[in-house]
């Protein structure tokens, strides 16, 4: 038992990220019933969509499990209102101010955990009553830190900051990733990209076997003006980079992002024209996989990367 496990009452410190289009039921409950924290990924719900997957959850797994909330919804409100009526115990925030919510959250009964990309941040938080963190590195997935710090970076400077447990996400795929970041100070781990590709995610299968196909370098931070994104590279990638050439407006860059495109992308599988969202990370994920093959495989190389580590003598 650690921080991490003890909080959730998990078997395992590996949370699985609340991504955007590829964090339905089946993913998160898979996880869950692994031994690991499953979150449902609200970001790319409607509201009574996500009590639908809310509530399918609960029959697919008796383990605990959470909603990851961006707190920049547009229906933040009725967001909450649900997962309260829904009995959630455990809700992750991102992309927002924690003082916001946390509150309401935790008079409710619910454990409140908020992503960070800053150990300012993390403090923040902490000050705002989130009963742990998750420090997320530039090398994380989808929408990203303006700061660009690196999460080998990060994990430390923010566990110099707070007292509360600390969760480290950003490049972190493997058992070896897991090790790594615990020994930077970490008292778990939130993977993303990994997990989605499995074969519960509900992400589209054609880009499920381009994640496998990502390579060193195939991936950027892009959209810095309205909300940093990493994105692999395709046709749409590289129409953001040719008007970028131009010097664009703000408006330009809305005008040409549109509305949908992530779940054109990672949802629908549309590869030219599609938002492609995963982690620098990727360049190591080489098969698409259940989750309980995944969590077997991280878990068998954390103790077999401890067993090795304990040899090392200087």
């Amino acid at each position: 038992m650690n921080k991490i496990t003890t909080l959730f009452n998990i078997k395992y410190p590996i949370i699985q990220g609340g991504m955007i289009w590829n964090s339905g039921y089946k993913l998160a409950s898979a996880v869950s019933n692994a031994g690991g924290l499953g979150l449902i990924g609200a970001g790319s719900m409607y509201p009574e969509v996500l009590r639908e997957h809310i509530q399918k959850c609960k029959k697919a797994t008796s383990n605990p499990f959470g909603v990851n909330v961006p707190l920049l919804y547009p229906n933040i409100e009725e967001i909450m209102k649900i997962i309260v009526e829904e009995e959630v115990k455990i809700v992750f925030t991102s992309a927002g101010n924690p003082k916001t919510w946390t509150s309401y959250l935790k008079q409710n009964g619910i454990t409140v955990v908020h992503v960070v990309s800053s150990s300012i941040f993390a403090l923040k938080s902490q000050e705002a009553g989130v009963d742990a963190v998750v420090a997320e590195g530039f090398e994380a997935g989808g929408h990203n830190g303006r700061e660009e710090t690196t999460t080998l970076t990060l994990i430390p400077m923010v566990k110099e900051k707070i007292q509360i447990p600390l969760i480290a996400a950003g490049g972190i795929a493997t058992g070896r990733g897991m090790l790594a970041a615990m020994t930077l100070g970490a008292d778990g781990v939130q993977m993303g990209s990994r997990f989605v590709a499995s074969v519960e995610s509900s992400a589209h299968i054609d880009f499920k076997n381009t994640v496998v196909e990502v390579k060193e370098g195939d991936t950027q931070l892009t959209f810095k003006e309205l909300a940093p994104v990493r994105l692999i590279k395709n046709k749409f990638y590289q129409d953001v980079q040719d008007l970028y050439a131009t010097c664009p407006t703000k408006d330009e860059l809305i005008q040409l992002l549109g509305r949908a495109r992530a779940k054109r992308g990672m949802f629908e599988g549309d590869l030219v024209d599609g938002e492609l969202e995963i982690g620098q990370i990727a360049g190591i994920i080489h098969n698409v996989a259940p989750v309980s093959v995944i969590m077997n495989d991280i878990l068998v190389q954390f103790e077999e990367a401890k067993n090795e580590m304990s040899k090392i003598n200087f």
